[in-house]
């Protein structure tokens, strides 16, 4: 799990087909429309911000540091503990017939493909590829028709002695032939498929792919084969580092730098990092993107405020760091530590100077998740509610407006804007109104004063103390006290009454129009809502229940933005009587004891978009089906709320090879996600990078892959082009 709550999906290759992450049907059911228009996908809300500068003003030479989570556990991208370093590593190193752009489409590499495409689609779908004849493995060898077909029979599921992650996509094919000479391999399919570019993209040699003893351990410390700008030179486990080199057999444009070193460091200390320069480059998060801001700004003498030999008061050095910008929370105490701790960080306010931040959207969306498999949210017309009660936009605002990048809400589970499946189907459920949402809520039998059994009320007298924390505490051992959050849970939803929005605004939607909306999204006309706004703030029970939601959050480093979107959230329910009991637990735990296990309400977690929504986005909506030993098969779909109609139409996307009408199915799949309330898509993920200002072609990269051979420093008087950060 990852600090800013991303779903454990890094890249497209750790996904697991059988267990989590993935002939279509002929049902013929009404589909619904997106409610938005493409143009609204037209471009991405924000571009590249990664100092971008033409070769011939990058040096020679050079290494850049570049931070990450952890060192990979393995090289190999198609096993279960793949992670985003491991991508990282593929893509500097291996080939991809495919990369992604700046707009999230796939786009053929000319260093490794002349030519790709359908050249037969009856009786079955067969693909020619043209490959690079100057494309060859670092021991000479020329990548061909073997290195596809021992890739196809690793990943296809016929042999479950290799331990692969996915093998959505090669379970496909039915057979891999040299075509008439050895640059062209014919890759013919069972049935077919949409998403035909997502394969092959990395490609693993021969060696690699060609036992399951090699695929299993041949590649997760080492990769003695590549066929990249940079080769992998050493995976040194004791310093946290990944070391690639140039790469000598490489035929393309030749890399700038010498050297890439992967160092493993944690989030929390980055911009010290970064100000003593043992990394170059590191993923940040907001508070140190506004301390490199502001050291940037500061054009005083670090040591200023310290300097003389006076005594000074603890409280006053407090004081002073606080109004530093330093973190109260881990203050030393004692006049003597807290100097040191002030003169340490005004040093390295100094060198963070040569520091700037780089900023896009990444190519991800958090959003709130629902469990629909028990309890109030198995009801369709809550989960509904809890859609209408929120402000998607004022959520936005709040984690997007500060970094000054467009606060857009994401209107699709299955592309974002820029994407040609992008849409805005967000009108098929209906947007923000406090008024509906009772209304809802009081259809589906949850009254304001009802009456609460007294054991009820005893539980939630003892939510206070973490003791009681119901699902969302199974399996935690303990671990609700986290590096960065207050031990333990409390009951919130009593304290404020208001009915209106946290902004102060009338809540309810004046321009809905609910003939445009799904069969079912609103209460039933003539529905009673709870009289006056103040019936309507009071907590709400039915049966004796009170309604009080579950929801988890992670606590570690980083977690900060989740938090404050969560008590947001949690103001905005309280205004139409939904309570929620907010549990922090450690990150360890957050996803495995309680995302994926199903102990929760709500929860904040985030999901990469893919350049192939029919492969990647189908398991996280797939309906949950039971498995031959009873328990319930939720692949991916940890809200545990599908339909027949949206797995059909998934299943439909996947199978036409007409990428309009693929982009139109996905968008009518959207509508039926929307229209179930399991997934509420809130904002694109801020992309926050601190770099050193002569590094170009590195920073916030947005859809697009990183282009690794054009990476360096900048020549001695050059200036990189004008890019967002450097205005």
């Amino acid at each position: 799990m990852s600090h800013h709550g991303v779903g454990p999906r890094p890249g497209r290759s750790a996904v697991t087909r059988s267990v989590t992450f993935l002939a279509a049907g002929a049902l013929a059911v009404p589909l619904l429309a997106g409610c938005g228009s493409d143009d609204e996908g037209s471009k991405p809300l924000a571009g590249q911000d990664v100092a971008a500068a033409a070769r011939d003003a990058v040096a020679e030479g050079g290494t850049l540091k570049w931070a990450v989570d952890a060192v990979p556990e393995t090289l190999n991208t198609f096993q279960a503990d793949a992670d985003a370093g491991t991508t990282r590593v593929a893509q500097a190193v291996l080939p991809s017939m495919f990369t992604v752009d700046a707009t999230g489409r796939a786009v053929r590499d000319p260093d490794y493909l002349e030519s790709a495409k359908v050249i037969e689609t009856e009786p079955r779908q067969v693909v020619l590829y043209r490959l690079n004849q100057q494309a060859v493995w670092s021991d000479g060898r020329e990548i061909g028709a073997a290195d596809f077909a021992a890739q196809w029979r690793a990943l296809s599921g016929k042999d479950s002695a290799y331990w692969t992650a996915r093998n959505a996509g090669y379970d496909r094919i039915a057979k891999i032939e040299r075509g008439a000479n050895d640059l062209e391999v014919r890759v013919t399919f069972e049935r077919p498929y949409t998403d035909w570019k997502s394969l092959f993209s990395p490609l693993y040699p021969k060696e690699v792919m060609g036992t399951p003893d090699a695929f299993n351990d041949g590649a997760r410390r080492k990769l003695a084969l590549s066929a990249g700008p940079f080769k992998v030179d050493k995976v040194d486990t004791a310093k946290k580092d990944v070391v690639l080199t140039r790469n000598p057999r490489w035929w393309g444009r030749p890399a700038k730098l010498d050297e890439i070193d992967l160092h493993a460091v944690d989030r929390d200390k980055r911009a010290t990092a970064l100000a003593a320069g043992t990394v170059d480059v590191a993923d940040i998060d907001a508070s140190d993107a506004q301390r490199i801001t502001s050291a940037g700004r500061d054009q005083g003498s670090g040591g200023a405020p310290l300097q003389g030999a006076g005594k000074t008061s603890a409280k006053k050095l407090r004081s002073l760091a606080l109004t530093l910008g330093m973190d109260g929370k881990h203050l030393p105490k004692g006049p003597k530590k807290l100097r040191k701790s002030i003169s340490k960080w005004l040093d390295e306010q100094q060198e963070l100077r040569d520091v700037q931040v780089r900023k896009s959207l990444e190519p991800a969306y958090t959003q709130l998740a629902l469990n629909g498999s028990e309890g109030p949210l198995a009801d369709e017309r809550v989960r509904r509610a809890v859609a209408r009660a929120l402000d998607r936009q004022t959520l936005a605002k709040l984690v997007l407006t500060p970094l000054g990048l467009p606060a857009v809400p994401v209107g699709s589970h299955v592309a974002l804007s820029g994407q040609a499946a992008y849409a805005d189907g967000s009108g098929t459920l209906g947007g923000l109104d406090t008024h509906e949402a009772q209304a809802l809520l009081a259809d589906a039998g949850w009254v304001a004063g009802g009456p609460v059994k007294a054991a009820d009320k005893a539980a939630g007298a003892q939510t206070g103390n973490g003791d009681k924390a119901g699902k969302a505490g199974k399996g935690d051992k303990g671990d609700e006290s986290g590096d960065g959050g207050s031990d333990g849970q409390y009951i919130v939803g009593e304290d404020d009454k208001s009915p209106e929005s946290p902004d102060g605004k009338d809540t309810r939607d004046h321009q809905k129009d609910h003939a445009h909306g799904a069969p079912g999204a609103y209460a039933p006309k003539g529905t009673a809502a709870p009289q006056g706004p103040q019936a309507a703030a009071a907590p709400l029970a039915k049966d004796g229940q009170a309604l009080s939601l579950r929801f988890v959050l992670p606590s570690g480093p980083g977690s900060q933005t989740l938090q404050e979107v969560a008590e947001r959230i949690r103001q905005m329910l309280t205004a139409v009587g939904i309570q929620s009991e907010i549990t922090k637990v450690s990150d360890e735990s957050y996803f495995k004891d309680h995302i994926a296990s199903g102990q929760y309400d709500l929860a904040l977690y985030s999901w990469p978009s893919s350049a192939f929504p029919a492969t990647d986005a189908r398991p996280i909506y797939a309906k949950p089906v039971p498995a031959a030993d009873g328990s319930l098969n939720v692949e991916q779909n940890y809200t545990r709320v599908g339909t027949d109609q949206v797995d059909q139409l998934f299943d439909q996307a996947l199978g036409t090879l007409d990428e309009d009408e693929a982009d139109g199915l996905l968008r009518k799949a959207d509508s039926r996600i929307w229209a179930a309330a399991g997934s509420l898509p809130l904002y694109q993920r801020p992309q926050i990078v601190g770099a050193r200002k002569d590094l170009v072609n590195v920073g916030a990269f947005g859809f697009q892959t990183p282009v690794y051979q054009d990476m360096g420093f900048l020549k001695k008087g050059a200036k990189p082009s004008q890019s967002p950060a450097a205005k």
